[in-house]
């Protein structure tokens, strides 16, 4: 929100209550609760009339610094952000005080307080972070009309006459809370959840309200009220409405944060590294969950508006097996239910007479998992549809009748999961669906949630429900899993999200086009994904909308298959790759039996996002935080801290662009070139190719080729250990899982001394069938005999 005309000026009727004066300062448990005037107090006369603000400056966790303000206080609304849901907070605090300052400390972060003018500057050990300066806390009180812009006032859900008939009528102002935190020179903002425009935030405007938008424009399907600074240090505002972000933006050295009501609370999280940043940030908001190995592999969608008959389905799947591609997971997209009935959780009889048995069928034949596409949405054409009438499980208007309108389905009703009856209903004809053999659910939408003249079951707050329906959702659906799979065997395919939605995985990039710029939209929101505290993300191999040409197709296959999942969905054509010419068909076996045999490695990053929350793929900047350059880099990220991977976004012939951080690196699929970073590369890529490089000091451990599963016994079938380039007197080891829930079969380590290379199974139980060492371009590469511990290679 936006209350200034210019710098100096407000727009016009704003009326400002800035926080000027602290008044007093109480020490309570991990903080101080101060009350802070919005007017100079010089005698007891200025403390009559007037808002003061209460100000908690707390420490809830280690490293992590919590500022609350609220102006009439009440019973907390609902719903909330679940804190600490999965790791306990570590409680590590430190108060000081004088007549006129305050500080609270916490592993490495101080916040220093003043108290004429009110003040709170936040520190590391080695300079300060940000501020909240002079005026940079406030209430404002502003005319409507300047609030028509926001995104829960311009929405569909609030303009259309289907939606809200009966729209209230306006108030002459809205009252919303305001604070700012201080931008350095120099510093960058990343984050925000999903976001598809540029990838450093600064100088934009960003609503945290989660809309059904494509990929192309500003809206978003997973809006996250946190973002990470290049500074050592992350904001996440903890309130689960519309938050308004100017990111140096109204005020261009500021990052403003504001919520229309009565509070706002946010945390500072310091961390000298990104990770640092993100493991506190996941230690509040939660953990992403560990999946089962099988969802590493390969996704293949029927498509959208295609056929889905027997005959169409088993030649897929027959296709992509003799071409040695072979599918993980089949997904059955809409109309595996009848047309206009969208959700009637039934196999639409014409096409799957005997569903059961025909999914017992592929899934022994083709040895598949099942998915099938579900949402929270009923359409009144549904044969359930009265049924959740009669059960009052529908979001309801204030009149008591359903909240209906026509977009997606006819005369749509949308599940109200405040309604714990509701709930159940909902679980069960799911619980009746995996019970014919379905395996996971693409929770698809979950956006469009109506916030305009609607009640919740709970009486919750229309506008917190709207971005939380979505965690509710599909945490909903994802226990469902567990409790018929078991935990760490349950994997949903969700679009929606907010704080939080990363504990429920895995979450795909939402509606593409098939093109080249819309592949690196879809990229730009994966990495802003993933610097919000999701561990994984996926998306449309080939683009949804439109029919890709084959080098596009081929170019995103690549960058698809060193995705941390991988799915082949499109709407009115096929993603299989012999649509796209047979040499596709060899390009994908290549990078597929390439991500099969990375699995130890990509498994064991699924285990660092699940207990520390460090992301699959992530942004350069997080892994070369003190190289500047990386600070903006979009179309390239790091798989993992140890294989850089640079995407294709240009035609056949054209130059490809991309940079290695300093150090030396190995070309993983051609060892025999390595380069010295720092450096940009500039050079054609084969079709058949992407650029991926191993960085100097790592050990890969990679299963066999020809293994044709994600989800196979790592340890057992005999390892390559990979060494890349290690110094002298340097010692780096990896852990090795065993694919199965976080068990870890062993650890490999490697050492160089005195020109020896020496690789070891340091402890546990770890096969290893050979081990190759790669430097300058040259590779040795000796057998082990079966059982063998140790290892040694003269250079």
């Amino acid at each position: 929100m936006r209350f200034n005309d210019g710098f100096w000026l407000l727009k016009g009727g704003v009326k400002p209550y800035y926080g000027l004066q602290v008044v007093q300062g109480l020490e309570n448990g991990d903080g101080y609760d101060l009350q802070v005037s919005t007017k100079p107090i010089r005698h007891r006369g200025d403390t009559l009339a007037g808002p003061v603000l209460s100000v908690r400056v707390h420490s809830p966790t280690e490293g992590v610094i919590g500022v609350k303000i609220e102006h009439f206080k009440h019973i907390d609304p609902t719903p909330n952000i679940a804190l600490f849901p999965d790791d306990p907070p570590v409680p590590s605090v430190s108060l000081a005080k004088t007549e006129t300052t305050w500080a609270v400390s916490s592993g490495g972060l101080r916040a220093e307080i003043t108290q004429n003018p009110y003040t709170i500057t936040f520190k590391s050990p080695t300079r300060t972070l940000t501020a909240a300066g002079f005026k940079h806390q406030a209430i404002y009180d502003v005319p409507y009309k300047w609030t028509l812009r926001s995104a829960s006032s311009s929405s569909c859900l609030t303009t259309d006459v289907s939606s809200n008939p009966q729209p209230n009528n306006n108030p002459e102002t809205v009252r919303y809370i305001n604070s700012e935190l201080n931008l350095s020179p120099g510093e960058l903002i990343y984050g925000f959840g999903e976001q598809f425009g540029a990838f450093v935030k600064n100088g934009q405007s960003v609503s945290i309200w989660n809309q059904d938008g494509g990929t192309s424009s500003e809206q978003a399907y997973k809006c996250v009220p946190f973002y990470m600074t290049n500074r050592n240090y992350g904001v996440f505002v903890n309130h689960p409405g519309e938050v308004e972000f100017e990111v140096g933006s109204e005020k261009v050295s500021r990052v403003g944060a504001s919520v229309a009501g009565e509070s706002l609370e946010y945390f500072i999280i310091y961390g000298p590294t990104p990770l640092e940043i993100l493991e506190r940030y996941t230690r509040i908001t939660g953990r992403p969950a560990l999946l089962p190995s099988w969802t590493f592999g390969l996704w293949l969608s029927t498509s959208f508006l295609t056929s889905y008959d027997e005959k169409t389905v088993s030649g897929f799947l027959e296709g992509m097996q003799t071409r040695n591609c072979p599918v993980r997971v089949f997904h059955l997209d809409c109309f595996w239910m009848k047309q206009y009935e969208w959700c009637s959780f039934t196999f639409d009889p014409d096409n799957f007479p005997d569903p059961k048995a025909y999914l017992s069928e592929i899934k022994q034949k083709y040895g598949v998992k099942i998915c099938v596409w579900i949402n929270p949405y009923i359409s009144q054409l549904s044969p359930i549809f009265q049924e959740a009438v009669r059960g009052g499980y529908l979001i309801k208007r204030k009149d008591g009748t359903p909240w209906q309108w026509d977009l997606w389905q006819p005369g749509l009703g949308v599940v109200d999961v405040t309604n714990p009856e509701a709930r159940k209903w909902y679980e069960a004809k799911l619980d009746a669906l995996v019970d014919l053999g379905v395996d996971t659910f693409k929770t698809d939408f979950g956006e469009r949630i109506p916030h305009a003249n609607v009640v919740f079951h709970d009486g919750s707050d229309p506008m917190r429900v709207h971005n939380t329906y979505s965690v509710i959702y599909n945490e909903m659906v994802f226990r469902l899993l567990e409790r018929r799979f078991g935990k760490g065997e349950a994997v949903v395919f969700a679009r929606s999200a907010t704080a939080g939605g990363q504990r429920f995985p895995v979450h795909w990039g939402g509606d593409c086009e098939s093109t080249f710029e819309a592949m690196a939209e879809t990229l730009r929101g994966g990495l802003s994904l993933t610097t919000s505290g999701f561990a994984f993300a996926s998306h449309d191999i080939g683009g949804f909308e439109g029919h890709p040409p084959p080098e596009i197709y081929h170019r995103w296959v690549a960058y698809g298959l060193f995705s941390s999942h991988s799915r082949l969905h499109g709407s009115m054509s096929y993603r299989v790759p012999w649509q796209y010419g047979e040499a596709a068909a060899t390009y994908m076996a290549k990078f597929l039996d390439a991500k099969h045999r990375l699995m130890p490695y990509i498994y064991n990053l699924a285990l660092q996002g699940h207990t520390k929350g460090h992301p699959v793929q992530r942004a350069m900047f997080i892994d070369f935080l003190d190289d500047r350059t990386t600070h903006h880099l979009d179309r390239q990220f790091m798989f993992g801290p140890s294989l850089l991977v640079a995407p294709v976004f240009v035609p056949d012939g054209e130059v490809s662009e991309y940079y290695l951080p300093a150090g030396r690196w190995t070309a993983f699929f051609h060892p025999e070139r390595t380069l010295a970073g720092p450096a940009w590369v500039r050079e054609v890529v084969p079709i058949d190719e992407i650029p991926v490089w191993v960085r100097q000091g790592t050990v890969l451990c990679l299963g066999p080729s020809g293994v044709g599963r994600p989800d196979y016994e790592f340890a057992k079938g005999g390892v390559e250990v990979q060494v890349y380039e290690l110094e002298e007197g340097q010692v780096v080891q990896t852990e090795v899982p065993t694919g199965k829930g976080s068990a870890i079969a062993g650890t490999v380590e490697a050492s160089r001394k005195d020109g020896e290379v020496v690789v070891r199974v340091a402890n546990g139980e770890v096969g290893v069938a050979s081990v190759s060492y790669f430097a300058g371009g040259q590779v040795k590469k000796v057998g082990v005999v079966k059982g063998a511990k140790e290892v040694s290679l003269k250079l």
